[in-house]
C-alpha cells in the first residue's frame, strides 16, 4: 500500500489537523503510567511512529528521547518543531537500533498499520528485545471491529486566517481491516483550493491477539480500557 499523503505530501498540514488534540495532559497521562510501573533505573525513551513530536515535546525534559518514525516527510516537520532531541527513520516492523530503552512508547494507534498478524509479532518482539529488564512499553491501539463502526460520516475542520482544511471519509471495512478514504480540500491565501484524496488501512487486532505477542515477547502484559482516547484504551507491558 502506498503510504498515505497525511504522511507525505500533506505532512505539513498534519497538525493543523489534529490542533484538536490535547498532547500535552496525554504526555503526562504517559508519565504516570510510566512512574507507576517502570523498574528500571534509567530514562532512556523511544517514541515509534513518533509523526511530528508533538508527545516528545512534553516529554524530553525528562527523558533521554529518540523519535523514529518511516516517514521522512513527519521527520522533517518533528525536527523542525522540536530541538534537542534526536529522530531517526525507521520501520517497526524491522526495528533495529542496537540499544535498549528504559520506556517504548507507540501512540495515537500507529500499531494499526501494521497489517498482518505475522507483522505485528514481529514488532512486538521489536519492542521487546529494545526494552531493558524492568522497562516499559506503551501502546495505544487503533479500534477493535466491536467497537469500530462501518458505514459512520466524518468531518475535521481547521481555520485561521490564511488556510482553512476540511476531511471528511465515510468509515468502510474489509475483514479485520478499517478502510479510511479520506477526502480533504485545502484552500490557502492566494492559492486555488486544492483536493486531495487519502486512503489510509489500519487492520483491528483484538486484545488477546496483542497480549500473546507482548507475552511472547519477555513482557509482562495487560489491557487497561481507559486510555488517552475514547474506545481505544492502552496495552502496558513490563519486561
Amino acid at each position: 500500500m502506498r503510504t498515505p499523503i497525511l504522511y507525505t505530501d500533506l505532512a505539513r498540514y498534519y497538525d493543523l489537523i489534529y490542533s484538536w488534540k490535547d498532547y500535552q495532559k496525554e504526555a503526562a497521562t504517559i508519565q504516570r503510567l510510566i512512574t507507576k510501573y517502570k523498574r528500571s533505573k534509567g530514562y532512556d525513551l523511544l517514541e515509534v511512529a513518533c509523526g511530528t513530536g508533538k508527545h516528545i515535546q512534553y516529554l524530553k525534559d525528562k527523558f533521554r528521547v529518540l523519535g523514529t518514525d518511516i516517514s521522512t516527510g513527519m521527520l522533517r516537520v518533528a525536527r523542525q518543531n522540536i530541538k534537542g532531541v534526536r529522530f531517526q527513520r525507521a520501520d517497526m516492523v524491522t526495528l533495529n537500533l542496537e540499544k535498549q530503552f528504559d520506556v517504548i512508547v507507540c501512540l495515537f494507534s500507529s500499531i494499526g498499520y501494521v497489517k498482518t498478524a505475522a507483522d505485528l509479532k514481529r514488532t512486538l518482539l521489536n519492542f521487546g528485545g529494545h526494552l531493558k529488564k524492568g522497562g516499559v512499553v506503551i501502546i495505544e491501539p487503533w479500534l477493535t471491529k466491536e467497537i469500530f463502526k462501518k458505514g459512520l460520516p466524518h468531518m475535521t475542520t481547521y481555520g485561521d486566517d490564511d488556510i482553512k482544511i476540511a476531511r471528511l471519509d465515510v468509515s468502510k471495512a474489509r475483514g479485520n481491516v478499517s478502510i479510511l478514504e479520506m477526502h480533504y480540500l485545502v484552500a490557502e491565501k492566494d492559492k486555488t483550493v486544492r483536493h486531495f484524496v487519502d486512503r489510509h488501512e489500519l487492520s483491528m487486532f483484538e486484545p488477546r491477539q496483542i497480549l500473546r505477542f507482548m507475552r511472547q515477547a519477555g513482557l509482562r502484559a495487560k489491557f487497561v480500557r481507559n486510555g488517552l482516547m475514547k474506545g481505544r484504551g492502552l496495552y502496558i507491558g513490563v519486561k
